[in-house]
């Protein structure tokens, strides 16, 4: 089941439709969960919803969804022997559409731009992976999951065995061993994400071996418009957010958001600082409403959410926060 390949003299297994198809399902699914974030950015949704709970796991098999397939592709489109030429050119194209994103975000969301993305970590995921090309595809598995075993360890058994705050610096955070990383709306490190790739790479090798291949083109012999989206995944991936928020604006125009609740914004912004510093859940939570019931009782709320006074010098702040922290230890 090969195909010359004129560019390099060389055979390598054609196009598969199925992986064209699947990779079109990705696109679909990715779609449809940044339409949630931005729903949420302009106001229809609570804030935190995309990035939280189901959706959160949701974007994270999306995003493994397409690296696997970026591992898959790699074996396909290289083995027996790298193909130089379209390498380096389509590679060229993602680093190329990695960097419009970055500069875009920068200019647009300069707190939270993002630095290191799915494109970014396809760019540099795609240069390690040729290394484990050659290699037995039982190896590149052991090597996947050996990256996950140790982030799981990581983060559920012994934190620190990987992470670290030397790390957190935005130029090295996309390493992905950042203890706390930079802000960012889409940030895919290297770490673990590499691991996706890899074992697109093992279990595409394993196919070839075995003739997996042959056997898949039989399953799928005509293209449909989700084959066809994911043959130009790269532009489908630029052109889709610009449309989808133009959408969500427009509809702004036509029926806004209901206006946003401060004290819930409040308490949502104090319990995310408040855990992220290591307090139990339970504590923030009576802390924070706490802090909002005084400071609104003491008509101090709308100045500190103003910026009229600095919460971090005011007295009467100050007190609150103290015999705030009181209380919610004795619960």
């Amino acid at each position: 089941m090969s195909s010359p390949d004129t560019s390099s003299g060389m055979f390598r297994t054609p196009r598969i439709p199925l992986i064209d198809t699947l990779r079109g399902i990705a696109l679909v699914a990715m779609a449809s969960y940044h339409f949630t974030w931005d729903l949420e950015f302009f106001g229809y949704l609570e804030p935190g919803t995309a990035t939280e709970g189901g959706w959160k796991i949701y974007a994270r098999l999306i995003a493994s969804s397409f690296l696997f397939l970026v591992g898959v592709s790699l074996v396909l489109a290289h083995r027996p022997a790298i193909r130089w030429k379209p390498y380096v050119r389509r590679l060229g194209m993602v680093a190329a559409a990695a960097a419009v994103i970055s500069v875009g975000t920068y200019v647009a969301l300069p707190q939270e731009w993002i630095f290191f993305g799915i494109l970014h970590a396809i760019v540099v995921s795609s240069l390690i992976a040729l290394l484990f090309l050659p290699l037995p595809p039982l190896v590149t598995a052991g090597t996947a999951i050996a990256i996950l075993v140790a982030f799981i360890i990581d983060g559920w058994v012994m934190p620190g065995v990987v992470r670290s705050a030397l790390f957190d610096s935005r130029l090295i955070a996309w390493i992905g061993l950042a203890e706390t990383p930079p802000r960012s709306n889409d940030f895919v490190p290297l770490f673990p994400w590499l691991s996706a790739v890899l074992a697109g790479v093992a279990v595409a090798g394993l196919l070839r071996r075995h003739g997996g291949f042959a056997r898949l083109q039989t399953w799928q012999r005509k293209e449909n418009i989700l084959t066809r989206a994911g043959q130009h995944s790269l532009a489908f991936y630029l052109v889709h957010q610009p449309v989808l928020i133009g959408i969500v604006y427009l509809a702004t125009l036509v029926a806004p958001p209901p206006a946003p609740d401060p004290i819930a914004g409040y308490n949502r912004s104090c319990q995310a600082t408040c855990t992220a510093g290591g307090n139990d859940a339970g504590l923030c939570q009576r802390f924070c409403a706490c802090t909002a019931d005084r400071l609104v009782a003491q008509s101090l709320f709308q100045p500190m959410q103003k910026g009229e006074i600095n919460p971090s010098k005011d007295q009467r702040v100050l007190d609150i926060a103290g015999q705030c922290t009181a209380i919610s230890m004795e619960n």
